[in-house]
């Protein structure tokens, strides 16, 4: 159901966003509750529906391949998502409570690395997930108290408000869900041509853990579906800033501007063994 408001009240509501500056994620689910926003770019839909903003979903996807590229299971990802959400609302974060930096807002005087490497965001979830590992049964634990064990937070059930979203983003960028993520890029491309072409091989290969030569024409090889959909959206993830134009698999497409998946038939179609990427030119 929705929330009704009075005017009042919303106004308010915008008045302190502003002041603040803060983004809330949004979702839905079956009976859920529709959150304020502020426009996000990306809608994300899989068995649920859950909005962020570019630089949160650009986030997400890295940490979900992160978690693919260990050959962690899919728990361990909305685990990481969740805890994410409640440290930093998957913004990397160059400050918090006391010397806490970063996505899971992980502490240089706890050993966690330095703050130039915990401000990496595959750094921090290689880091958060290597601890996860070594809790002992945390597949079978709650979402909040996996979590706790790896964060030891004062607030220990804080993660749990946060397992139905991260459900829904992990089976979208662990490729379980088609053309689940769209994201809606609009102005000038961040970059154009050969620097798009490279900033994106680059991201992608060092999320991925590939050569960034095997990618540098933007075709990204698959051995399956779920493959496929894994890196189509990380594309459309990360499209915001690296000027990522078109995403082509299957038969499917999406663009920047339109920012939704679109069937596409004859030539446009390229079939379920690779991912194709253009950008801006």
């Amino acid at each position: 159901m929705r929330v009704k408001r009075k005017p009042v009240a919303v106004i308010a509501v915008v008045v302190l966003l502003g002041a603040v500056g803060l983004f809330f994620v949004t979702s839905s689910f079956s009976g859920g509750i529709k959150l304020p926003h502020l426009g996000p770019e990306c809608t994300v839909r899989a068995d649920g529906e859950v909005t962020l903003d570019a630089v949160q979903m650009a986030n997400a996807a890295t940490i979900s391949a992160v978690g693919v590229r260990r050959k962690m299971p899919e728990r361990a990802v909305v685990v990481a998502l969740a805890t994410a959400l409640q440290e930093s609302k998957l913004e990397n974060l160059d400050n918090g409570d006391r010397d806490s930096v970063g996505l899971f807002q992980q502490r240089p005087s706890q050993g966690w690395g330095s703050p130039e490497q915990i401000q990496d965001p595959r750094y921090a979830a290689e880091k958060f997930y290597v601890a996860l590992k070594k809790v002992k049964g945390w597949k079978k634990m709650r979402v909040t108290d996996a979590a706790q064990k790896v964060q030891r937070s004062a607030y220990p059930n804080a993660y749990e408000k946060w397992a139905d979203e991260s459900e829904v983003l992990a089976r979208a960028l662990t490729g379980r869900a088609t053309s689940a993520v769209e994201c809606t890029v609009s102005g000038e491309p961040a970059l154009r041509g050969a620097a798009a072409a490279k900033a994106l091989a680059q991201g992608f290969a060092l999320d991925w853990g590939v050569d960034a030569d095997r990618v540098a024409d933007l075709t990204m090889t698959v051995q399956d579906a779920n493959a496929g959909w894994r890196y189509a959206h990380w594309l459309v993830a990360h499209a915001k800033s690296t000027g990522l134009e078109r995403v082509r698999f299957a038969d499917r497409e999406w663009t920047a501007p339109d920012g939704k998946w679109q069937p596409v038939t004859g030539d446009r179609s390229v079939g379920n063994a690779a991912v194709v990427a253009e950008v801006f030119r």
